[in-house]
This record gives C-alpha cells, sequence and structure tokens, in this order.
C-alpha cells in the first residue's frame, strides 16, 4: 500500500484561510445573489448614487445660496448657476442638496415609527389574541377607515404653527401604522402554529422569548421590505402636505420646492429649471424605492426566488 502525494494542482487548490476563504464564502455568494435580484442592486445603486451625489456636493457648492435674495432672480441654468435660480433669488442646486435629504429624513423617521409600532401591535394582537387582541383590531379597522392625509391636515392646522422635519416625519408614522399592523399580524398568526414555535412553548419559553428568539428573526427580511414599502409612503404624504402649503415654509423641501412652483408659477413664466430637478428627484426616489421593495419582496418570498 503506497501513500499518495499531492500533486502540485491539488496543492494549489487546498483552501488557504484569510481572505482567500473570506472571498470564497462572501463575495462569490453576493455576486450570484446581485444576479438573482437584479432590482435590489438597481435600486440601491440608485438612491445611494442620489445621496453621493448630495454629498459631494455639500463638499463643492454654497449651500448658503438657498436663502432668498442670496442670488439674482429668475437666471436660466449657466455656469456659475447650474440648476439655475427662482423668483425669490435663491440658488436651485442649493435647494437640491439641501432638500433630497431632508425630504428622505422626513420619510424615513415615518417609517420607521409606523413599522415600529406596527410591529409591537401586530406581535401582541396576534400572539397573545384575546382581549388584547380585539381591542388592537378594533383600532386598526378604525384607523383604516378614516383617511390618514385628512387627518394630518387637520392635525397641522390645530397645531397653529409649521412642522419641524422630525415633527412631520412623527405626525405621519403615528396616522399609518394601522396598514403595517394589519399586515404583519397576518404573518405573526401563520407563525404561530408553526411546529418549531409550539415545541418552544412546550419547552416552557416564555412568550416574549419565543417572539424574539424565533418568530422576530423569521420576519426580518418581511419587515425591512415593509419599512421600504411606508418610507414611500411617508415621502407621498409629507410632498402632498408641503404641496398644499402645510409643510415649513424655510424648509427646502422637495415639497416645498413644489409648493413655490405653484405659488409663482414657474410653468406659467416659462421657468422650466424651476421644476424640472425637483421632479426628477422625486421620480428617482420612488423609482430607487421601488425597486429595494421589489427586491426586499423576493428576498422575503421563498415562492417569488430565483435560481441562478
Amino acid at each position: 500500500m503506497t501513500d499518495s502525494v499531492a500533486s502540485p494542482t491539488q496543492m494549489n487548490k487546498a483552501p488557504s484561510g484569510g481572505w482567500d476563504q473570506f472571498n470564497e464564502e462572501r463575495i462569490v455568494p453576493i455576486k450570484k445573489y446581485a444576479v438573482r435580484n437584479p432590482s435590489l442592486i438597481v435600486g440601491l445603486v440608485l438612491l445611494f448614487g442620489m445621496l453621493f451625489l448630495v454629498g459631494i456636493g455639500h463638499l463643492i457648492w454654497d449651500t448658503e445660496m438657498f436663502r432668498p435674495l442670496s442670488t439674482p432672480t429668475r437666471l436660466a441654468p449657466t455656469a456659475e448657476h447650474p440648476f439655475g435660480t427662482d423668483t425669490q433669488g435663491r440658488d436651485l442646486l442649493a435647494i437640491a442638496i439641501l432638500g433630497t435629504p431632508l425630504t428622505l429624513r422626513i420619510g424615513l423617521i415615518a417609517g420607521v415609527v409606523a413599522i415600529g409600532l406596527g410591529t409591537v401591535a401586530a406581535f401582541l394582537s396576534a400572539y397573545y389574541r384575546g382581549v388584547i387582541d380585539g381591542a388592537i383590531r378594533s383600532i386598526v379597522d378604525v384607523g383604516l377607515a378614516m383617511p390618514a392625509l385628512l387627518i394630518l391636515i387637520l392635525v397641522r392646522i390645530n397645531v397653529g404653527r409649521e412642522l419641524s422635519t422630525d415633527e412631520m416625519g412623527i405626525a405621519i408614522g403615528l396616522t399609518s401604522w394601522v396598514f403595517p399592523a394589519r399586515t404583519i399580524r397576518s404573518q405573526v398568526l401563520v407563525m404561530r402554529e408553526q411546529a418549531y414555535v409550539e415545541l418552544s412553548r412546550l419547552s416552557g419559553t416564555s412568550g416574549m422569548g419565543i417572539i424574539f428568539k424565533e418568530m422576530m428573526p423569521n420576519l426580518i427580511p418581511y419587515i425591512t421590505a415593509s419599512l421600504v414599502a411606508s418610507v414611500a409612503g411617508a415621502i407621498l404624504a409629507s410632498i402632498g402636505l408641503e404641496a398644499i402649503g402645510l409643510g415649513n415654509l424655510s424648509d427646502p423641501t422637495l415639497g416645498m420646492t413644489i409648493y413655490w412652483n405653484i405659488q409663482f408659477s414657474s410653468i406659467t413664466l416659462g421657468m422650466w429649471w424651476w421644476w424640472v430637478p425637483p421632479l426628477v428627484a422625486i421620480v428617482i426616489v420612488f423609482v430607487s424605492l421601488f425597486l429595494i421593495s421589489s427586491g426586499l419582496d423576493e428576498w422575503s418570498n421563498p415562492r417569488l426566488r430565483k435560481r441562478v
């Protein structure tokens, strides 16, 4: 019986650990997933690409020109003002650099608040059932029957002052948690009857332990997809409120830019450079969020997954 000697080719194929092992175990699966789920990758590239350009703009552009009377009025795009200026003497490139992240901030705050409240309500309702379930379902049914935008308009009017960016995000989140609560509750009801949950219950694990250790990790992909959808809905709601003049007039958000376009009739004046940039930014934001939501939905739903 002779001892086998490894050939040079086999020795080269031996695992070496370190970065080679990292590339094999992490980077290769990511590349395969990018091919399998292009909508998620394209959406992330669009969103982070726009944020990257905004960050570059903060470094190379004087954003203080967003203030009224800081530039000549009604200038068409030039080398000094690539996006032109509006009737108030504001540089529209500075407004775009400052306003895009502000609008995304409103959506993110509202989405986190809505998903946070909706997730807590869904788990309390679907897992513990009984009186808690009945009370939460009644609140959700009433909330779904009432138009959230109308509630936001009434709140804004009764507050009697302009809402800050964070306050608007919180207000939108507090009026939009009912739909995530209903959809997440349906997922929890299904998971509650699964065998692994029943085994954990029989083994003596507490209810909170089952929720955080067994059910929550399996719902993270779905909750993440719901978060992205809530962010998109919140951005749309904030733009609607601001476009009718219920936003903070001093904030250069995308919605307030639309509002000033309406107020000064930019289309009638032929100032296309005033209304085109915010519309393009809004389209990019919604397309990117839609693609990300679709990609996350494919990630969270095994029936939609494609084989590489």
